[in-house]
Order: C-alpha cells, then sequence, then structure tokens
C-alpha cells in the first residue's frame, strides 16, 4: 500500500485529491493507496443532495461569514465542517466486487478508529449519537454521547473509496457553524453532538493522533502525491466547488 501525505494546493483541491485517487484505482493504475492529512484551512463538505434544498443559498452564505469554505464532496452524507484542528484520511483500493465489502468495510474501520482512540485514553464507542451531523451507524463516539470520526464510502467500478474525518480540536467553533449550517437546510441537529479528541484528551495534538492511525494502518515512508494525481486532482477541483 502506497502512502501519500499533503495535500492538493488550495481547499477545493485538497478534497479532489481523494476523488482523483479513486478514479484511478479504479483505472487499475494504482492498487492501493492511504493518504492522511491536515487540512489548510476551515471548510463546510456539503453532500450531493444538500446542493439541491431550497435553504442551501443560506447554508453557504452562513458558512462564507463563518470563515468557512463551502466545498461538495464525492462521498454521500450530510454537511460536515472541520478546521486544520483535524485529520482527513482517504483510503481507496482497486477491488473488483467492491460493492459486495461496503458494509464489512464500515464495521472494519470503524473498529479500527475506535481502538485508536482508546490507546489514547478516549472512551471510544462505534455508533451514531443522538441529533449528530451526517449522521452515520458506523460514526465513532466518546462515551457515547459526542460524535469524534465520521466515515464514508464511494464505490465505483473496480474499485473503492473509504474517506474519515477525524476531529482533534475546535469542537466549540464547529458547533456553532453547523446549528447554522443545519437550520437553514431544516436537517435534524444537536450542537451538544459534536465533540472533539482534544476535548476528551485535553493537550492531545494532531501530530500525536497521526502516527496512531498510520501505526494501526501498518503505512510506513510516507511520499508526497505523485504527478499524475495531482493533475488529475487539479482538473476535478471545479467539481467540488460552490459557484
Amino acid at each position: 500500500m502506497r502512502l501519500f501525505s499533503g495535500g492538493g494546493g488550495d481547499r477545493a483541491s485538497e478534497l479532489a485529491v481523494g476523488h482523483a485517487l479513486v478514479r484511478r484505482v479504479s483505472a487499475g493504475e494504482l492498487e492501493e493507496a492511504l493518504r492522511v492529512y491536515r487540512p489548510s484551512g476551515p471548510v463546510v463538505v456539503f453532500g450531493r443532495r444538500d446542493t439541491r434544498l431550497p435553504g442551501f443559498g443560506a447554508a453557504v452564505r452562513a458558512a462564507r461569514a463563518a470563515g468557512f469554505e463551502p466545498l461538495v464532496r464525492a462521498v454521500g452524507g450530510r454537511p460536515v465542517a472541520y478546521t486544520d484542528q483535524a485529520l482527513v484520511v482517504d483510503h481507496v483500493k482497486h477491488e473488483r466486487l467492491a460493492p459486495d465489502g461496503m458494509e464489512t468495510r464500515f464495521k472494519q474501520y470503524g473498529a479500527l478508529y475506535a481502538d485508536v482512540l482508546q490507546t489514547l485514553g478516549i472512551d471510544a464507542r462505534v455508533g451514531a449519537v443522538p441529533g449528530e451531523y451526517c449522521p452515520g451507524a458506523h460514526s465513532v463516539n466518546a462515551r457515547g454521547v459526542v460524535k469524534l470520526v465520521g466515515t464514508g464510502q464511494r464505490v465505483v467500478p473496480n474499485g473503492w473509496l473509504f474517506s474519515a474525518l477525524v476531529v482533534v480540536g475546535d469542537d466549540a467553533r464547529l458547533q456553532r457553524l453547523l446549528a447554522d449550517v443545519y437550520r437553514h437546510l431544516e436537517l435534524p441537529f444537536d450542537s451538544a453532538s459534536v465533540g472533539s479528541l482534544s476535548t476528551e484528551v485535553p493537550g492531545l495534538t494532531v501530530e500525536t493522533v497521526e502516527r496512531r492511525l498510520l501505526d494501526a494502518y501498518g503505512a510506513t515512508d510516507p511520499q508526497p502525491l505523485d504527478d499524475a494525481t495531482l493533475e488529475l486532482a487539479k482538473s476535478l477541483a471545479d467539481d467540488h466547488r460552490v459557484a
């Protein structure tokens, strides 16, 4: 498995790298790759169906007013938000029967993230919490009360992308922003469901969490993103921007 580090330029290009990687595994150009990065700035990432809701324009304006860039992601789900106090993990693999393993992957990697958080001293569990943003049965939470890690998948011909968002800090800022976004979209949400790793374990850093995650994946020797992936991501970036 190849390990990539770093972003892809601006925030839309950062998001587009995952899209580019899954296209490349679908085409057989990559067998398997893991990419872990720390976002360059605050973003709100909407699902495609969110863009069709009547309140989408107001949600976008609220995001921009709060200093968050609005983007649209390739995987499904509802809006998520994060700052540079987070880690995004994109795991892609070339696999002929990718749809058959979707539920297995959710369970496997949900357990992996919960195990990593437990080694950091967090009472981590797999499962949704009431009122969480981008709800999912395989979210990773603390104490059954606050969401810490969200996961999502995109399946393509002969491949898959498994993405995870690990919120290390800035949860108070995220609570305020997400409350506005979900209110405009008229979606259920409880801001008290937003947590962070550093609230659970004060002093925990993004760097420490990243090292533990890479150990859990058995990933070593990170390398910069290759030119083919960066060029493809650049061509896809506009698909993730909000006009």
